[in-house]
């Protein structure tokens, strides 16, 4: 008993196979050779012709009289088969056990066909073990932990020159004459609870941007824009609590026209970006939600663990260093992986390992996976031999998030969706050949004769 479960058509097509294949196999022994049959045929035709049956299956084309061939359709088909073998046949009645056994040896050869083309070589794994190591070293030795000095905020060798660049890209006193013009005044940038309708807690010159969703660099172009446009601060405190409030000193800060809004939250982004108290990580405001957790000696909850890192200098300048080791990594995997499906034969355009999908690039997302793994893991150990929560690689987390939840998707649901559409596209191609055969030997037979369709 076939465990599938077939569909009424399917159903149908299983009984019309079982009763033809058992009419086959009954006749298969006592099968006379072409030759014979035409000659049994014909001998027939004309002991009818001499009794005098002149309606024979034949039609007259002028000069030559052709056989008509009548093809039952498909309700007669279906009506004698149900008559013959009855309903309820199942596939598998239609082979030896030795048939059977050599096509489940087929399926499996198809899958270990499709799992090699998923599976990584030894060349793979060193790509991507590679990248992961190298962009672990880098954060480990070159980005190093933010720390304050009376020289300003320094960290590794990387971190130092891209706070170097930025302050050369942003100079002091240029950003200071912008934050102090009217271009750049923004309702939701009070800096303390002078100027508030609703008291909001923690907010300060320290913490008013970690706090202020219109200073996230990522959901400030949203929530700031629209603060800019409706006179409004939208807030995160200190506890958690969600302020959304009118900011009435602050009215001739607004606008009206979104356009002047997005390039006055631009505008506003830069002449705070290289300030003491910098624009804070992407997201990190949300973690003023998060009240929860007692880490550390001092059994700190999660969101005033990160206050105190932003308050150490965790910014979004810090944020922009952190994201270079994860840039290599994708640099290295994605350039080793496209220089090798070149040498493996295939073209520059089949070999740009832009695209993540598996079907174009198989190998390319597992690989990415692994490598950021690798970076994940040498940064877990760097915060945990440290003790520091200002070790922590932010834009390295979030990779390695993006694709696990990708990778563990793709092994639980998309793999063996693609595997059956793999395996069913090679039967398909098989059947097909298989299909065009029956269609050249029917041709080939009717060619001669006036079929007709029931």
């Amino acid at each position: 008993m076939s465990r599938y479960k077939y569909s009424k058509t399917e159903q149908e097509i299983n009984d019309v196979l079982k009763f033809q294949s058992n009419e086959l196999n009954a006749i298969k022994n006592e099968l006379p050779s072409t030759d014979e049959i035409d000659r049994r045929i014909q001998e027939s035709e004309d002991l009818l012709r001499m009794l005098g049956h002149t309606e024979m299956p034949v039609v007259s084309t002028g000069t030559e009289t052709k056989r008509v061939i009548a093809v039952p359709s498909w309700e007669d088909l279906l009506a004698e088969a149900v008559l013959n073998v009855g309903t309820g046949n199942n596939l598998e009645s239609l082979f030896t056990k030795e048939e059977l056994k050599r096509n489940r040896q087929e399926i499996l050869q198809l899958n270990a066909e499709f799992n090699q083309l998923h599976k990584l070589d030894k060349y793979d794994v060193a790509i991507c073990a590679s990248a992961g190591i190298l962009s672990g070293v880098i954060d480990l030795l070159l980005v190093g932990i933010p720390q304050k000095t009376p020289e300003g905020l320094k960290g590794g060798l990387l971190s130092n020159y891209v706070r170097d660049w930025f302050d050369k890209k942003f100079p002091e006193d240029e950003m200071e004459k912008l934050a102090n013009s009217k271009v750049s005044k923004v309702p939701y940038d009070a800096q303390d609870n002078r100027n508030t309708m609703e008291y909001v807690q923690g907010l300060s010159a320290y913490y008013h941007r970690l706090l202020s969703l219109g200073h996230d660099p990522l959901l400030g172009l949203l929530f700031g824009v629209m603060d800019i446009l409706t006179g409004r601060m939208t807030t995160i405190d200190k506890t958690g609590k969600i302020v959304s409030q009118v900011m009435e000193n602050y009215a001739d800060r607004k606008e009206s026209d979104v356009f002047a809004a997005i390039a006055k939250q631009i505008i506003h982004f830069k002449s705070d970006i290289t300030t003491s108290m910098g624009l804070p990580a992407p997201m990190m405001a949300l973690f003023n939600l998060l009240q929860f957790g007692s880490i550390g000696e001092e059994e700190q909850t999660i969101a005033e663990i990160v206050q105190g890192m932003y308050f150490e200098g965790y910014d979004f300048i810090h944020f922009c260093t952190m994201s270079i080791p994860v840039m290599i990594t994708e640099v290295v995997i994605r350039l080793g992986y496209g220089i090798k499906r070149l040498k493996e034969g295939n073209t520059i355009k089949e070999s740009i390992p832009f695209s993540l999908n598996r079907k174009k690039h198989p190998k390319l997302p597992t690989m990415l996976f692994i490598g950021h793994s690798a970076a994940t893991a040498i940064n877990t150990g760097k915060v945990y031999f440290t003790k520091n929560p200002m070790a922590i690689n932010y834009p390295q987390w979030i990779a390695f998030a993006k694709y696990s939840y990708s990778q563990l998707k793709w092994v639980l649901i998309e793999k063996p969706e693609l595997r059956d559409a793999y395996v069913s596209g090679k039967i398909n191609e098989e059947l097909k050949t298989v299909y065009d055969e029956v269609n050249r030997t029917f041709d080939e037979f009717a060619k001669d004769k006036i079929v007709i369709y029931g």
